[in-house]
């Protein structure tokens, strides 16, 4: 074994020299490489070009810009594609966009900000979703990825979702209320409702849950998984953005996160570069994976009502 290669490198070089001759990298799309976590998950993979060959997806012609002069990419690796676009539109567009592609990894999701003024019942600033509520992002938008992923011929997607779905009243689901709190907000039923969706889809997934995200650097944290939000009771709920980008790439490289549903949130850290054994990671779950009959998920009647609310709030 050579000392030098991380453990993810080994494993994957055993694989791809299998039989004297180097596989083609996996063609990776990742859908809002724009974003903070799908531009950590994107510039990972371009770092191993030998492995993986990603096409990050962006919303504007702006964002591609920004993604190729943060990422060092070419023009080819990233494309423009709205998931708020027609539907019709927006399948002719994944098709051609996802072409050539094994897998998908859906960063997306609805961006909570100041909204403007005070919440009079809790005093705190108004937050919402001003570019786009999480019924139109997180449902509506993460199904046509996974249509299009599907039409396309894609064999495994993988979506970084949230903590907190098992329980109704998490505070989350408070922001972006609209029509007198009857519609809007929601964020994580509406999450749940896509993941349900892509586990009954018949295509492999894998879906991970972090905790509250932080900006600090990756591989310092020993890391911790669970299911059905067990963790929301541990001392430690948050995980650096870094570690679940690595996460999410590694769940393209280890057999055993197919088909599987998590948490995922970090130890302390320790002040010194971790290893973590990715392959073995979520051993400690044994079989267990995230239970879809807890908590709630909008059926169709919810649905209607909900794009009516939002089409008509008043």
């Amino acid at each position: 074994t050579n000392p030098a290669m991380p453990r993810w490198g080994l494993c994957l070089a055993a694989l791809a020299s299998a039989g004297g001759a180097a596989a083609a990298p996996m063609r990776v799309v990742v859908t809002g490489a724009g974003g903070n976590t799908g531009g950590h998950v994107f510039r990972k993979m371009l770092a191993r070009p030998e492995l993986l060959d990603p096409i990050g997806i962006a919303r504007t012609a702006a964002s591609k810009e920004a993604l190729m002069s943060s990422s060092g990419c070419r023009d080819e690796q990233v494309a423009v594609l709205d998931v708020a676009s027609v539907p019709g539109l927006y399948m002719d567009a994944a098709i051609a966009a996802f072409a050539g592609a094994a897998a998908l990894i859906i960063c997306t999701s609805a961006k909570v900000k100041p909204t403007g003024g005070t919440d009079e019942a809790t005093g705190r600033p108004k937050m919402g979703f001003p570019d786009g509520q999480p019924y139109n992002v997180d449902w509506l938008g993460q199904r046509r990825q996974i249509d299009g992923a599907k039409a396309s011929g894609l064999r495994h997607v993988v979506i970084c979702s949230s903590m907190g779905g098992t329980d109704p009243a998490n505070m989350l689901n408070t922001f972006g209320k609209v029509a007198g709190g009857r519609g809007g907000g929601n964020i994580l039923l509406w999450k749940r409702k896509a993941e349900k969706y892509l586990i009954e889809s018949g295509m492999k997934y894998t879906i991970v849950h972090p905790g509250g995200l932080l900006n600090e650097p990756g591989g310092m944290r020993p890391l911790v998984v669970g299911v059905d939000d067990q963790l929301m009771a541990s001392v430690n709920r948050a995980v650096p953005r870094e570690d679940v980008a690595e996460v999410l790439v590694q769940s393209l490289l280890n057999k055993s996160f197919e088909n599987r549903s998590f948490d995922l949130v970090s130890a302390p850290s320790a002040g010194v570069a971790v290893e973590t054994n990715f392959a073995a990671l979520l051993g400690e779950l044994g079989d267990a994976s995230c239970d879809y009959g807890l908590g709630e998920i909008p059926d169709e009647a919810a649905d209607i009502k909900e794009a009516d609310l939002l089409m008509y709030p008043e």
